[in-house]
């Protein structure tokens, strides 16, 4: 969905003081002068450029993928969009509602993060895809080139989870995957990362009741599922958590 600079809440237009930091998960495109730099189309305000406020985070989609990890070629509606991008910048943060605390922002400018599919509001800015999420949207946050299952964290109060995907064999000894022959989706995994928790009333961090490494039950179809190489992954609401074995 496109949106105009009348959006309210959605981010501001500030006095620029410098160029961002260089980036550190994604290649940036060539810096623009405060001259040219456009949103929707149009020309900002000398000296302007594009400031999130409250709790939203602006991030540079990355391009599609156009072909596998294995080196095939993808065409036209096979193209691979990822709902991940490098974050350009940040807001100052949301308010606590009980307690009016600011409540942390979970990532900093130049690293890249995953979001949900139908999270986000699309944007254009300088001519490149970028779109305007709120903190809670991001599911992970990572560092370098690509993500990877050591560069990854968890954020707030998600757990990431490798899930127990189990393969059948048809009588002819052919081996389906199960998430291909069925809707169901596994429910069991091994935490891989934690993040921090949420941010009670009084300003600390609530406790997180589970730690990489363990084995865990978390509600059908709860979570967001992630891709990271050839592996599955979940990432579920400390709240989701059934069990842990």
């Amino acid at each position: 969905m496109k949106i105009s600079t009348s959006l309210p809440l959605a981010f501001s237009l500030v006095a620029a003081v410098g160029a961002f930091a260089p980036a550190q998960s994604f290649t940036r495109s060539p810096s623009t002068s405060s001259l040219s730099a456009t949103i929707e189309g149009r020309q900002i305000s000398e000296g302007g450029m594009l400031k999130p406020t409250n709790n939203f985070i602006l991030v540079k989609v990355a391009e599609i993928q156009d072909k596998t990890d294995s080196g095939i070629l993808l065409t036209g509606s096979a193209k691979i969009q990822k709902t991940e991008g490098e974050v350009i910048a940040v807001g100052p943060g949301k308010t606590h509602p009980e307690s009016g605390k600011i409540v942390p922002m979970p990532v900093d400018e130049g690293e890249g993060v995953v979001y949900g599919e139908y999270d986000g509001i699309e944007i254009e800015y300088n001519g490149d895809r970028h779109t305007l999420i709120r903190d809670d949207n991001v599911l992970v946050k990572f560092t370098g080139d690509t993500l990877t299952k050591d560069s990854v964290e968890a954020t707030g109060d998600n757990v990431l989870v490798q899930v127990e995907t189990k393969d059948e064999e048809t009588s002819g000894g052919l081996v389906i995957a199960k998430s291909k022959n069925d809707n169901s989706r596994p429910s069991t995994g091994t935490v891989v990362s934690v993040g921090p928790g949420k941010m009670a009333s009084d300003g600390t961090l609530m406790p997180m009741t589970v730690a990489v490494g363990d084995r865990v039950k978390f509600t059908d179809f709860a979570g967001n599922e992630v891709q990271i190489g050839e592996d599955e992954f979940s990432v579920v609401k400390m709240a989701d958590v059934l069990a842990k074995f």
